[in-house]
């Protein structure tokens, strides 16, 4: 599309009048790719999470430091050692329907939740009954104590928990809601709506936020402009060209090649929002095709060098990017070095030796490979190219994210439309610790990919039951040491991404997502 015709889409190129008055309250916010599915329980691609937080709220929120706090809730108590825990909601709660928020409603949004999201499975194997005793009151029974409840409840990815009325939380989770309907600070303007083009969001003016300090994604939400204008520009210049002339306010993540333009305008802010980083990694099909044998899978692993492909997307300025790292977040209380001599590169030599050993035979390696983000594009490029030089027969099939996220479900051989490998990006605060990691999750609870290794799981059920921090820290290490072995996924680093925006832009939030909350425009 070209940016002519796109701004025009946006509004931008109406007389100048009208473009100063209707600019002043309109959030005009751009990125390569944009939300395809719009309920966030139909998949963990990060634009639909970004939407999914603008208009949903959740009984809890983290905030800067992911640390819970009541959100939808005014407050809990617990009983009976910790296996019961009453929360009561916040005055003044309402759908952008219209309706009021019922307790009735968050039960069955969290019993849609719990069926799709992770962690919330996690919390459904411990979980007795959800009760709702009066309108405003949830109470969860455990069958034993769970004192990672809130942070459960309040945690905005992989998915987040999304109160909606209970109509449509009644909708098979398997299966998108009808209506985006929640309660918070925007509302989602169905008419407007263009999928991987255009998103449009209104203030909801029902909305009654939370007396605290906004932070992270706790604290008072305060819708300050009328609308945000969410458009896709695929083109990494054409980002830079509008942000620079003023036709958007704020691009998510400018490509790293840009950035130091953008920072020699005096009209333009450059810095980072996500200090946790992004964390890339790929992920190898279990079930069929040569990446069904663990041998493959290590040498795929041993093939690939973290440094050299993150290098391609994002340079390696100093103090944006660590590589390599393990399973779990740098920094993070459970991060460690166990069985990160797995990880490549290994000289060719050597991996050309695993293959043989391993019996590969040739056949086709298929990757899924995204196209239309290009920092995962240049990424991608490299795996591609070091795999085919390590002796691998590399079915490079270049795609846009839509259709990667359509045929990553796919559970058939490579060779009648599956996939051997995927690659893909998140937070690294979703990697802090095992209950949050879904990539070290196997069998029946397992990710895209669909290992089973029973180890993991008793492992990882045995690290939530303890409450000393050593033991802790040893069965992560118990834990990173088998993913790396079996490579349920590769690491591939972590980066910090600048995002940019105008000058005229106040009160952006530091968090693992774009906030449209709380921002001012002068």
């Amino acid at each position: 599309m070209r940016r002519r015709h796109f701004l025009a889409g946006m509004g931008a190129l109406a007389a100048p009048s009208v473009v100063q008055a209707q600019n002043s309250r309109v959030l005009r916010f751009v990125s390569p790719a944009g939300p395809v599915l719009l309920d966030p329980l139909a998949t963990t691609i990060y634009p639909t999470h970004v939407l999914g937080l603008q208009i949903f709220e959740s009984l809890y929120s983290l905030d800067e430091h992911l640390r819970p706090h009541p959100q939808m809730a005014s407050g809990h108590s617990t009983e009976d050692d910790g296996k019961r825990w009453v929360i009561r909601l916040r005055d003044g709660l309402r759908f952008h329907d219209g309706e009021p928020v019922l307790a009735r409603d968050c039960v069955a949004s969290i019993n849609r939740w719990m069926k799709r999201d992770g962690p919330a499975k996690t919390l459904a194997l411990r979980l007795d009954a959800l009760e709702t005793p009066d309108d405003r009151t949830v109470v969860f029974r455990l069958k034993r104590p769970f004192p990672q409840l809130p942070f459960v409840l309040g945690k905005a990815s992989p998915n987040l928990l999304t109160v909606m009325p209970e109509r449509l939380a009644a909708t098979d989770p398997t299966h998108q809601v009808p209506e985006l309907v929640g309660s918070g600070p925007y509302r989602f303007v169905a008419n407007e709506f263009s999928a991987n083009s255009l998103v449009v969001l209104a203030r909801f003016e029902a909305y009654q936020p939370r007396d605290e300090p906004p932070s992270g994604t706790s604290g008072g939400r305060i819708a300050k402009l009328e609308r945000v204008q969410w458009g896709v520009i695929p083109d990494s210049a054409t980002q830079a060209a509008a942000l620079q002339t003023g036709e958007v306010d704020w691009i998510g993540a400018p490509a790293p090649d840009l950035i130091p333009v953008l920072r020699r305008n005096p009209n333009i802010v450059v810095g980072v929002i996500d200090r946790f980083g992004v964390y890339p990694w790929v992920r190898p099909n279990h079930i069929s095709g040569p990446t069904a044998n663990v041998a493959i899978r290590r040498a795929i692993m041993a093939a690939l060098d973290a440094k050299e492909i993150i290098a391609a997307a994002v340079g390696d300025a100093p103090g944006m990017v660590t590589a390599p790292i393990g399973i779990f977040t740098p920094e993070s209380p459970f991060a460690g070095s166990a069985g990160m001599d797995r990880l490549g590169p290994k000289p060719l030599a050597e991996v050309t030796a695993m293959l043989k050993e391993a019996g590969y035979a040739n056949e086709r390696l298929v990757l899924l490979h995204q196209s239309d983000i290009v920092t995962n594009h240049a990424m991608l490029q490299v795996i591609a190219k070091r795999l085919a030089e390590a002796g691998f027969n590399v079915d490079d099939e270049i795609m846009d994210l839509a259709t990667v996220v359509n045929r990553r479900n796919s559970r058939e051989p490579p060779d009648k439309g599956g996939w051997s490998l995927i690659f893909g990006t998140g937070t690294c605060a979703d990697l802090i610790s095992p209950l949050l990691n879904v990539g070290i999750r196997t069998g029946a609870a397992a990710w895209i990919g669909w290992p089973a290794d029973p180890v993991m799981e008793e492992l990882r059920d045995h690290w939530l039951d303890s409450v000393d921090e050593a033991e802790q820290k040893q069965l992560t290490a118990r834990l990173q040491e088998t993913a790396l072995a079996d490579v349920l996924l590769i690491p591939l680093g972590r980066y910090l991404q600048d995002s940019a925006w105008r000058s005229n832009l106040s009160g952006i939030l530091p968090m693992y997502f774009p906030i449209m909350w709380n921002i001012s425009k002068s």
